[in-house]
């Protein structure tokens, strides 16, 4: 299972591309609430969870994914519910972790990006994964180290889509999504 990690403020198109090509690619998805069943992204869409979030229950082998938008981070920095969660799929070595834009920087910020983990943020935030200790690569849209990827920004929603779905069914899936969309990336 994977579960998308929505908070007020959350940028859309990075928790919706991916969601979008990971059930087009047969692999479970749900969407979690953090603040209720109706949440706003940062653009003013509202989308409805599947769940709140307190009902989340990864378990080996899930993906917990994060999306940005600052205001989205930073409401999710100030819930201990939310952080609690972060931080429990963060430690559980057989549940990957996914978090793209603003939401790398403050997994770095909490002290949950490994010392000398290469990793890529939002650009203009990668100050906050040096002074963590890792080891920013903003060149890349999408960097994978152990169980934790992480991503730029908004416009890498596709490759970051793809890249998670390669992770969980293999190339031969995420090519054959990445045909389906006639995504050129």
């Amino acid at each position: 299972m994977v579960y998308i990690l929505l908070a007020p403020g959350f940028e859309e198109a990075e928790a919706l591309v991916p969601a979008d090509l990971l059930r087009r690619a047969d692999i479970p998805v749900t969407l979690l609430g953090a603040n209720g069943r109706t949440i706003t992204g940062s653009h003013g869409i509202n989308v409805i969870a599947d769940l709140p979030m307190e009902a989340a229950m990864p378990v080996p082998g899930d993906m917990l994914v994060i999306p940005g938008g600052l205001k989205g981070v930073s409401f999710l920095e100030k819930s201990p519910t939310c952080m609690r969660l972060i931080r429990q799929a963060v430690e559980q070595p057989d549940i990957w972790v996914a978090a793209i834009c603003a939401a790398p920087a403050m997994l770095a910020r909490a002290g949950l990006i490994p010392q000398g983990y290469p990793a890529v943020c939002y650009p203009g935030m990668e100050s906050f994964l040096s002074a963590a200790g890792a080891n920013p690569v903003m060149e890349q849209s999408v960097v994978c180290k152990g169980k934790l990827v992480t991503a730029r920004a908004a416009g890498s929603s596709f490759d970051f889509g793809l890249a998670l779905i390669e992770i969980l069914a293999g190339t031969d899936t995420a090519d054959r999504v990445r045909n389906a969309v006639h995504y050129g990336g």
